[in-house]
């Protein structure tokens, strides 16, 4: 019987729940929202109603039998997996179960070098020995995007005892990448496939859109609903179509990796939002996919930049003219509370929704707007990020295990140079490291992050400098 997508499981079931006005003697503790602070109440009210625990007929997130079970098949069957798990944790819980479920201390696991920091956390947690593949460097794009085939396989014919292969696609700006080819060479070598989807959630709404991985072949995929979907911060999903990994395996490392009383409100959001996905119709598309292009002809007439192609229409990208800081440009934006998602040193990414936009003229006036301001403004000097990764296949300079055991130092970032990091340093958003823990620290890494830093763009660290191993 085809599968009727307008249902939402979660989301009625505690709909109903709430409905019966029930006596709370469980956790949690705002008792249905009857135990809440007088002021925050009129924004929470309907939330907490929704924030519920593992009662007879809400099933459990760890062992799903009735509701949760339900919703994750409809999120099978139209995300076309073998299974579908439901994640309250974000694309990080989904990277870090997919990882720790293919390999163990000391296995090699081939891996993008321009992965999300998750990934690279779930190769220190697995104490895994990764080989990592540097991505090339796209002119047109002016940054890195994707590993090249060839590296690939080069890297798979050096180490072919590997346990895995992790790619990342699209990356944060919608760009994509032949990723079949790879997975379909990976799979010569019996590797599992794992991919960090986060931005492609929406991917199975068909053309326009890119095909997801998943259905190129990949044997686990994570998307991230809440970046691109109408889901609530930290829904994810975790998608696997595997025979070369167990899904009992993923769901093992999830009970351990994801909180013993996940939110109900978020659970209901990724059943919301995978229906959401499912009953979009053509006419709908058409009309988001109308206002995107609205949205890249508006901001492709403002001077002091242009929008770059993308494969994902709904991500926006406009490239700040040589000269002009990024920062400074979002900063202008924000002024007129128009927030962008993602700033670096020389683009801008806009993340439409899947809804056509409405406040169009507002943006028109800001464009405009900031033009003016932006008249006369000193140059600032451009950053040279193409030698940032000279070596096609890397690995790490110390083991995991090695770094377990070594103490290490905090020193300014000048005198990192020529030692190996102890932690990685890290531009948020987009989260991609630039030090690897257990890298050696170069000048060419600490003159980008010195230029990065001059233009605005925030390194996620506690404190300024870098930590290095005492050997």
């Amino acid at each position: 019987m085809k599968a009727d997508h307008r249902n939402t499981p979660i989301f009625q079931r505690i709909k109903q729940f709430s409905a019966d006005s029930p006596l709370s003697f469980h956790v949690p503790g705002h008792k249905n929202g009857t135990v809440f602070p007088h002021g925050p109440y009129e924004y929470f009210e309907e939330i907490l109603k929704l924030d519920v625990t593992e009662l007879p007929g809400l099933d459990d997130l760890h062992a799903p039998n009735d509701s949760i079970a339900e919703a994750e098949g409809l999120a099978s069957d139209f995300f076309r997996s073998d299974h579908t798990f439901f994640l309250v944790g974000g694309s990080t819980a989904g990277n870090l179960a997919m990882i720790l479920a293919v390999c163990s201390a000391g296995d090699k696991v081939i891996v993008q070098r321009n992965s999300h920091k998750s990934i690279i956390n779930g190769l220190e947690l697995s104490g895994a020995r990764p080989v990592f593949v540097s991505p090339k460097y796209d002119k047109e794009a002016d940054r890195y995007t994707n590993p090249s085939m060839s590296a690939l396989r080069e890297a798979i014919r050096k180490h072919s005892d590997a346990k895995a292969v992790v790619l990342t696609y699209p990356d944060y700006f919608g760009k994509t990448y032949p990723i079949k080819e790879m997975i379909d060479l990976a799979h010569e070598f019996h590797l599992p496939v794992l991919v960090d989807e986060a931005h492609g959630v929406h991917f199975s709404l068909g053309e326009p859109f890119p095909l997801s991985a998943l259905h190129l072949g990949a044997d686990v995929v994570v998307q991230s609903a809440h970046k691109m979907a109408p889901a609530m911060t930290m829904a994810s999903f975790l998608h696997i179509k595997s025979t070369l990994i167990k899904k009992e395996r993923i769901a093992h490392f999830l009970q351990m990796i994801q909180s013993s009383s996940p939110s109900y409100p978020l659970m209901a959001s990724l059943d919301i939002a995978r229906s959401y996905l499912a009953t979009l119709d053509s006419a709908q598309i058409t009309s988001i996919l109308h206002s995107t292009k609205n949205v890249r002809d508006l901001l492709q007439t403002a001077n002091y930049g242009e929008v770059l192609v993308a494969d994902d229409p709904l991500k926006i990208t406009f490239h700040v003219k040589q000269g002009l800081s990024a920062k400074e440009v979002a900063g202008l934006l924000e002024e007129r509370k128009i927030y962008p998602e993602l700033v670096t040193h020389n683009q801008i990414l806009f993340i439409h929704g899947l809804k056509p936009l409405k406040q169009v003229e507002a943006l028109k006036k800001t464009i405009k707007s900031i033009e003016e301001q932006l008249k006369n403004r000193p140059n600032h000097a451009t950053i040279e990020i193409a030698k940032l990764f000279p070596q096609p296949i890397q690995e790490l300079a110390l083991s995991y295990q090695e770094m377990n055991t070594l103490p290490y130092r905090h020193v300014s970032f000048t005198e990192g140079i020529g030692h190996i990091a102890a932690e990685a340093v890290t531009p948020y958003p987009p989260g991609i490291p630039l030090i690897l823990k257990g890298e050696m620290i170069t000048a060419a890494h600490i003159e980008i992050i010195e230029q990065l830093r001059e233009q605005g763009v925030r390194i996620q660290q506690r404190e300024k400098g870098i930590r290095i191993f005492s050997k």
